[in-house]
């Protein structure tokens, strides 16, 4: 069993930062590709930045310039430097992981974090 679990969240006024960390924790033999995605009240989730093992990365046009996702893979965790924050970056932040463990390959997803930015 792989558990994903979020921090970092929290309220902050716009032009502020924050970053958000996730830790998989559990049996794993491996974690492929993690990424960050979000979810507003009313709307579809969206991925917001995305990595490889090799650290490749991968951003959403709304954030790019703003966000830095990183990792490290010896801690099987990600994070997400969220700085300029605007009131429209206000959602619920998912972490999300394809991980390797003795059933095979799965997707997992974390519980969220919140994350409000006041104007």
């Amino acid at each position: 069993q792989v558990q994903l679990v979020e921090s970092g969240g929290g309220l902050v006024q716009a032009g502020g930062s924050l970053r958000l960390s996730c830790a998989a924790s559990g049996i794993i033999f491996r974690i492929n590709g993690m990424g960050w995605y979000r979810q507003a009240p009313g709307k579809q989730r969206e991925l917001v930045a995305s990595i490889t093992r090799g650290g490749s990365s991968n951003y959403a046009d709304s954030v790019k310039g703003r966000f830095t996702i990183s990792r490290d893979n010896a801690k099987n965790t990600v994070y997400l430097q969220m700085n300029s924050l605007k009131p429209e970056d206000t959602a619920v932040y998912y972490c999300n992981a394809d991980g390797v463990s003795y059933g095979g390959s799965t997707n997992y997803w974390g519980q969220g974090t919140q994350v409000t930015v006041s104007s």
